[in-house]
């Protein structure tokens, strides 16, 4: 797979891309990150990306032209090619963006080429949104300083779902927010499948730190007990701090039942 980052930091992405899992993907061929300055496609001698903006207002506005030119030089498909279902995306980075999600990040992961527009200052002139992005993305209800962060989450999230990328693949599965795996393999195993919801949690070695022990079931070797534990505290956990996620992801009739043992605990100890 192959991201191609459009930015006027390009030495921003160092950090970003030496470290874990990114730089294994990259030393193994499974993604190839480019970085493309855009002062590079600029026709003047200052290298003028930004621009005030019609209408007048506070702070500048990057200028159409470069990003154009600069996305024009990738050897993209069409926008209405990639429109159309074509594996290849041009995203805008933007704050008016939509959020992205773990579903998002399993969809791009099944493309060949993903192009990211890092927008900065106030913002992108409109008509790179309307003629040349096919979306716009943002990673939350927050304004940044660029879209170079941002870009830098997505390339990372994406990386992790590419077979390979984790080394254990099965990593993924268990993971907050994950629903590209719904239903566990065949066979014995105590792992809990996110299928959505957040994570359950977990413990190491000491057994007995400072006097918080290890729940017990743990130690069991028993795997359906530590399976139906750890999904309960799943549901328990995103039932808590996001119960949101309850009303979006398809719960089964073994969810329904572990929920109402839960409740009836709770009454029990009320």
């Amino acid at each position: 797979m192959r991201f191609d980052l459009i930015t006027i930091f390009p030495d921003f992405f160092r950090g970003p891309l030496d470290y874990g899992v990114l730089r294994r993907a990259r030393e193994q061929k499974l993604v190839d990150v480019q970085i493309h300055d855009l002062r590079a496609f600029t026709h003047d001698r200052h290298q003028t990306v930004d621009d005030r903006p019609f209408g007048g207002g506070e702070g500048m506005v990057l200028k159409p032209q470069p990003i154009f030119e600069c996305v024009e030089s990738l050897g993209l498909q069409s926008r209405e090619q990639r429109l159309s279902g074509a594996r290849e995306s041009v995203i805008l980075l933007s704050a008016q963006g939509r959020s992205f999600h773990q579903r998002e990040a399993e969809r791009l992961s099944q493309l060949e080429r993903v192009v990211l527009i890092c927008g900065r200052y106030e913002g992108v002139d409109e008509r790179v949104a309307q003629h040349l992005a096919d979306s716009e993305l943002s990673i939350g209800d927050f304004v940044l300083s660029g879209g170079e962060l941002g870009a830098a989450v997505i390339v990372d999230a994406v990386t992790r779902l590419i077979p390979g990328a984790l080394g254990n693949e099965a990593s993924s599965r268990q993971e907050s927010f994950s629903s590209s795996v719904m239903n566990p393999p065949p066979g014995p195993d105590s792992t809990c499948h996110s299928g959505g919801l957040l994570d359950y949690p977990h413990y190491t070695r000491p057994a007995d730190f400072r006097g918080w022990m290890v729940p017990e079931v743990l130690s069991s070797g028993n795997h359906e007990q530590i399976r139906r534990w750890r999904r309960g505290q799943a549901l328990q956990k995103t039932r808590r701090s996001r119960p949101e996620l309850l009303q979006e992801t398809p719960l089964s009739a073994e969810d329904a039942e572990i929920l109402a043992e839960l409740e009836a605990n709770r009454d029990g100890l009320g």
